[in-house]
C-alpha cells in the first residue's frame, strides 16, 4: 500500500476528482481515467472481493471516492446551468472530448496487440449499433418514463462506465434525454434521482465486477474493439442535428467543440504526466 502522507492523499483526492469528471462528461470514461492513473486493476481487484484487505482498500479508495463525488455535484451544477442557455453548443463540446480523446481510447485497445479482425469487430459494431439507436430513436425518446426504475438503469449504465474503461455511460444518458434532468436533480441534491442512481451502480459493481474483470482478461483486445464501435456510434447519435448551421451561432459551436478537442487530448495525456511509480 502506497504512502498515507497528506500529499499523498491529497493526490488521490484530485485522481478522484479527475474520474468524477470523466464520468459525468459524455465522451470521457471514469475507467478509462482509473486506467490513466495506474489504479483500474486495483479498484476492480476490490470492487471483485471487497471482504479481501478490506480496511487497507477502503482507505486507498476513500480520498478518490470523495474527489469523485466533489467533482460530480460541481460539473453537474456548472453542466445544469449551460444546458439551459446553450444546449447545442453543450453537445458540440461534448463531442469535441470525445474526439480528442478518442486517439488514447484506440491506444488502449490495442495494447495487447491488434489484428485485422478487431477493426472488423469496431466497425461492424459500430454500423450496427448506430442502426439500431437509429431505429429506436423515436420510441425511446417519447415514451422513456423519469422514475426510479430508468433511474436504477441510469446507475447501472454509470456503473458500466466505471468498470469498462473506454465506455461513456453520459452518451447513453445524453441520447435517452435523461442527461440533463440528472445534472440538475444532482445539482440539486435530489434524493428521487440520487438515490436509484446509487443502487444502479451498486448493483453493477456488485454483480459485474467479477464478470468484466475475467473478460477483460480473456479476451481483452476484442472487447475494448467492440466498445470503440459503441463510442462512435453513440457519438454520432448525439450531434444535434435540428440546428441552422448557416447561422452565426455554428461558429460558436466550431470553438466550444475545439475546445472539447483540446480537453480531450490533455486528459488522455495525463498518463504519461501522472503515471505512478512502478
Amino acid at each position: 500500500m502506497k504512502s498515507t502522507t497528506l500529499t499523498d492523499w491529497m493526490f488521490r483526492f484530485i485522481k478522484g476528482m479527475f474520474m468524477g469528471t470523466g464520468a459525468i462528461l459524455p465522451g470521457v470514461s471514469g475507467g478509462a481515467l482509473a486506467a490513466v492513473f495506474g489504479i483500474y486493476e486495483q479498484m476492480i481487484a476490490f470492487m471483485a472481493n471487497m471482504r479481501k484487505n478490506f480496511k487497507a482498500n477502503f482507505l486507498f479508495f476513500l480520498p478518490i471516492g470523495m474527489g469523485g463525488l466533489v467533482s460530480i455535484f460541481l460539473v453537474s451544477f456548472a453542466l445544469s446551468y449551460f444546458f439551459e442557455k446553450t444546449e447545442v453548443q453543450l453537445l458540440w463540446f461534448f463531442i469535441g472530448c470525445i474526439i480528442g480523446i478518442f486517439p488514447s481510447l484506440i491506444k488502449e485497445a490495442s495494447k495487447k496487440g491488434r489484428e485485422l479482425k478487431h477493426i472488423f469487430i469496431s466497425i461492424i459494431t459500430a454500423v450496427v449499433a448506430f442502426v439500431f439507436l437509429l431505429s429506436v430513436q423515436d420510441l425511446v425518446t417519447t415514451t422513456l418514463p423519469l422514475n426510479f426504475g430508468t433511474w436504477v438503469m441510469a446507475g447501472a449504465i454509470f456503473g458500466l462506465g466505471l468498470i469498462v474503461p473506454g465506455l461513456s455511460p453520459s452518451n447513453f444518458l445524453v441520447y435517452l434525454d435523461m442527461y440533463e434532468p440528472m445534472t440538475a436533480g444532482i445539482k440539486e441534491l435530489d434524493l428521487s434521482i440520487l438515490l436509484p442512481l446509487g443502487i444502479g451502480l451498486l448493483l453493477v459493481i456488485v454483480l459485474l465486477a467479477n464478470l468484466i474483470s475475467l473478460m477483460f482478461e480473456k479476451a481483452y483486445t476484442e472487447l475494448f474493439h467492440f466498445i470503440l464501435g459503441v463510442v462512435l456510434a453513440s457519438t454520432v447519435m448525439i450531434v444535434p442535428t435540428d440546428y441552422d448551421y448557416l447561422s452565426f451561432g455554428a461558429i460558436s459551436c466550431l470553438m466550444v467543440c475545439i475546445l472539447g478537442i483540446s480537453l480531450g487530448v490533455w486528459m488522455s495525456q495525463l498518463e504519461e504526466t501522472y503515471k505512478p511509480p512502478a
